[in-house]
């Protein structure tokens, strides 16, 4: 067994909201200045620069899994992960048929961009990706597993976009095997009865690089893989 540090949320300027200087390659290589060795990118909705990202980080030594933060129906946050960019895009291929027909605008929203991981603009996107899909709470882990995936709830602790807010509890059967919290969560968040025993990690939810935090959680492999973290993760951060 050897530990690893890691962060699994984070944005790219494909997401309308994430800072342009947020590149793949500049976000890769702030995940190894920060002393990260497993990463995930997950943009609003989409999977598009997975790809560039996994290929930077791959230069920087730093292992990274395709992902995404779904936006439910309700309004929640969902962090989604693949053990590799062919089940991404099959996941990401989906979520795109469950969102509404509307077009970003950039000037209100911000741009959409798409990169090569050498941070060569390839295009922008110009589907809404930051709104809700028709995705359900109680669909996404089923979904995301179909695709090789796993699924599970965003910064609960936060007062929106989040599976506690907008829902109201954690109902187990969503299917979600673990939650993820913000670094400011409150001490007694898992004091409630709903929470008791749902295992949980925190995540910077970095939309700008200097939100990408140094070193401080560990996850215990056999080999440093995506499906090992995957299943590292399934089996409740254990």
């Amino acid at each position: 067994m050897a530990r690893y540090a890691f962060d699994l949320h984070m944005h790219s300027c494909l997401s309308p909201c994430g800072s342009e200087d947020n590149t793949p390659n500049s976000l890769a290589g702030m995940c190894a200045l920060a002393g990260l060795d497993i990463v995930a990118l997950t943009d609003h909705n989409a999977v598009g620069n997975c790809g560039a990202f996994l290929r930077a980080a791959e230069r920087y030594g730093v292992l990274a899994l395709p992902g995404m933060e779904l936006t439910t129906a309700e309004e929640a946050h969902v962090v989604c992960l693949f053990p590799g960019l062919e089940e991404a895009r099959a996941f990401g291929a989906l979520v795109k048929d469950r969102l509404p027909p509307l077009k970003n605008k950039r000037d209100i929203y911000g741009p959409q961009i798409l990169m090569d991981e050498d941070d060569n603009v390839l295009g922008e996107e110009d589907l809404f990706y930051a709104g809700a899909t028709t995705i359900s709470a109680y669909e996404a882990a089923g979904l995301a597993a179909s695709c090789g995936g796993l699924a599970y709830p965003a910064h609960i602790d936060r007062p929106s976009f989040s599976l506690l807010a907008n829902l109201g509890l954690w109902d187990p059967d969503m299917g979600f095997a673990l939650a993820e919290i913000s670094k400011n969560c409150p001490a007694d968040l898992f004091r409630r009865p709903d929470l008791q025993g749902v295992p949980h990690i925190t995540a910077c939810d970095a939309h700008y690089l200097d939100q990408i935090p140094d070193a401080h959680q560990y996850m215990d492999l056999p080999r440093r893989t995506p499906q090992a973290a995957l299943d590292w993760l399934r089996r409740g951060c254990r």
